[in-house]
């Protein structure tokens, strides 16, 4: 039995990759630029106003915007959530009759069709702007510079692609979403120098320093579900919640085939966040009765895999999941295609053991030349620890 929420309305229709590229190919217009120091600073200002929704706007993109006018701001906006209006609409209102030859800055291409609000390029196009400044084009087909081409069809200047590698990081996830109809999977682990994600025992707090547990809280904000195993709530008992007050709590997602789990847990505890058990039909009925009666949500699916959730979980709008799992289940979500980027908390600390655990169990590999190299790579310091973020290479 299905006991999932109705599914929200999406402000956008999702298809892929080559839909996408031909749309783009007929606005062939679209040439990125750098733009000038001014420009990218405003740009940057664009993509802070959008990080202030970080976590809430999913199946929609963040998006931020700033109006300028002889050289100062006269308005300002970001788009809160979806159904509610988008950036451009907020920094119009702030701006007033100011908007009137004013040059507006914006994360992501004006939306020119209808959804569950007006065309942004419509309005922009009322408003009498004159120049607009746009960090990345839109993916979604409705879009796929549409807008950008309804604004200079009404003879307004419009610039393209300032800061634009900023601005697709920034909604990576929304970018996944539309190509690929999945959410942006992201397998998040902390280890010793070693290798070890906990010593023989299973005891595995704390690895990593307060820092960089700061940043899994931040990381886990910006995502829309956490999801676990059925071993991490058995030997961890984990909140999964952003420690941060006024911050976005993620839906934490326990993913579990025969329901063997412990009756009192952190993750039943619906107040402060959301918990979501995915299950497959018919396990532990009675376990299924006493989880809803303490206000946790449980689904069945069949079969229960990384990649029938992530399809379940595309259906409810999301746009990223972090997967916080053991090396069994993040090895099948690797496998399966399910995880897209790593992100790895390396702590300066050996505990060695034959039997402790890793962080991602068998993928099958026999040889070296097997092994995923991850692309984009970045590393730095946190503290005495070290994060490493990279992509796992693209499967089409």
């Amino acid at each position: 039995m299905n006991n999932s929420p109705l599914l929200p309305q999406q402000d956008t229709l999702y298809v892929n990759e080559a839909q996408v590229l031909s749309e783009l190919g007929k606005n062939s217009q679209v040439v990125p630029i750098a733009g000038t120091d001014f420009d990218r600073a405003m740009m940057q200002r664009c993509l802070e106003l959008a990080r202030r929704a970080v976590g809430r706007t999913s199946p929609n993109p963040m998006v931020g915007a700033v109006i300028v006018k002889d050289g100062k701001i006269v308005g300002e906006g970001f788009h809160p959530r979806a159904g509610e209006p988008h950036a451009e609409v907020f920094a119009l209102k702030a701006a007033g009759a100011d908007a009137r030859g004013a040059t507006i800055y914006v994360s992501l291409e004006p939306c020119n069709h209808y959804g569950r609000t007006p065309p942004c390029s419509e309005a922009l196009v009322a408003a009498g702007v004159s120049k607009v400044v746009v960090g990345m084009v839109d993916p979604n087909p409705l879009v796929a510079g549409g807008g950008i081409a309804r604004l200079r069809a009404a003879g307004i200047e419009v610039v393209v692609g300032v800061e634009e590698e900023a601005c697709k990081k920034l909604n990576e996830g929304f970018v996944h979403r539309i190509l690929y109809k999945r959410p942006f999977g992201i397998l998040k682990y902390a280890m010793t120098l070693d290798g070890k994600i906990a010593t023989s025992t299973g005891h595995s707090a704390w690895i990593t320093n307060e820092a960089a547990r700061h940043q899994v809280h931040q990381v886990r904000s910006a995502c829309d579900a956490v999801i676990v195993g059925g071993n991490t709530v058995r030997h961890d008992n984990p909140h999964l919640t952003s420690h941060q007050e006024g911050a976005h709590n993620p839906l934490r997602i326990v993913m579990s085939r025969s329901l063997e789990l412990p009756e009192k847990a952190h993750l039943w505890q619906t107040s402060e966040a959301p918990t979501l058990v995915l299950t497959e039909q018919g396990a532990n009925p009675g376990f299924q009765e006493l989880l809803r009666k303490l206000g946790v949500e449980v689904v069945e699916l069949t079969p229960l895999t990384p990649t029938r959730a992530m399809a379940y979980l595309y259906e409810r709008g999301f746009c990223s999941v972090l997967w916080e799992c053991g090396g069994v289940l993040a090895a099948s979500a690797i496998a399966q295609g399910a995880v897209q980027k790593v992100l790895a908390f390396i702590a300066p600390k050996i505990i060695g053991g034959d039997s402790a655990p890793t962080p991602v169990g068998d993928l099958g590999f026999n040889t070296m030349t097997e092994a995923l190299s991850l692309e984009r790579v970045e590393m730095r310091v946190v503290g005495s620890d070290c994060v490493v973020e990279g992509y796992l290479p693209t499967r089409h």
